[in-house]
């Protein structure tokens, strides 16, 4: 049986990674939309600045470390403080990571791992009693079209993504029988500047590091507005999975058909985006 709407109107969502890139656009799109929001990032600056633009009232805003157990747990103890009714999560916050496996450490992939899978398990897990408690609620989380398929040069991003995959799946399975439902967003090529500002091997060259990147850059087409837009109506209706982008449908057919050999057919866009040692000049 399909979920009823959610009706965010004077209502919170909680939206991670919300100083910058999607998280800023889906906080704008939902404030025109009269929710309420509460707002986390570690940079105090962004929030500031994308709160002061927002219409509405009542948003709040959380800077938080999402690998810091303690500071997620006080961060869940003063939102649900401010916020009589949790109705939404949506998890925004990650980074990505370039670099083949000779040129990476345990540390850097282990770094990304707790960023973008731990992060989003940490403050899942610290709002679902405030969820739980409200008569329709859901939780969104953003994948990645690499959580669909994995591409050489980007182990410690598809790792992260293909767990966060499973970590939401897995929790919609957990809560069936609640009011509580769960989404996956599969998100490809959005103009963030993800890519751009991530981190990348200190072993590599940064002068690859900045070619790999512009590279895959160069591959984004999906604006951050149009993404939100897709990421809010996910939400409101409860959808349990959406792609965004002509190549998270390709990539999400190509790899169900032939999940051995979809590399075959992605390799060859991809060559200057995965390449992390041919020097530049």
């Amino acid at each position: 049986m399909a979920k009823a709407r959610l009706d965010i109107h004077d209502k919170t969502t909680v939206i991670t990674g919300a100083a910058s890139g999607m998280g800023a656009e889906v906080a704008r799109q939902l404030a025109r939309r009269g929710a309420r929001l509460a707002l986390i990032d570690r940079n105090a600056e962004g929030l500031d600045a994308l709160v002061a633009g927002l219409e509405g009232r009542d948003h709040t805003t959380h800077v938080v470390d999402l690998t810091d157990d303690a500071a997620v747990a006080s961060a869940a103890d003063d939102i649900t403080a401010r916020h009589p009714h949790v109705q939404a999560l949506i998890t925004c916050a990650g980074s990505s990571m370039l670099g083949g496996i000779d040129q990476l450490t345990m540390d850097e992939m282990r770094w990304l791992m707790d960023v973008n899978l731990w992060g989003t398990v940490n403050i899942t897990q610290a709002l679902l009693p405030a969820m739980r408690r409200e008569p329709a609620a859901h939780i969104t989380h953003l994948v990645s079209i690499y959580g669909l398929a994995a591409p050489a040069g980007r182990i410690p991003y598809a790792m992260s993504k293909f767990a966060v995959r499973g970590f939401t799946e897995a929790l919609r399975h957990e809560l069936e029988d609640t009011g509580v439902t769960v989404g996956a967003v599969y998100p490809a090529g959005v103009k963030t500047g993800i890519i751009l500002h991530g981190r990348y091997a200190a072993a590599l060259d940064p002068a690859i590091a900045q070619r790999a990147a512009a590279a895959q850059a160069a591959m984004y087409h999906t604006e951050p507005v149009d993404a939100a837009r897709r990421i809010v109506e996910a939400t409101v209706r409860r959808r349990p999975r959406v792609m965004i982008g002509r190549e998270a449908r390709l990539v999400d057919v190509l790899s169900r058909i032939t999940p051995t050999r979809y590399w075959v057919a992605m390799r060859r866009p991809l060559r200057e985006a995965i390449d992390t040692t041919t020097p530049v000049g």
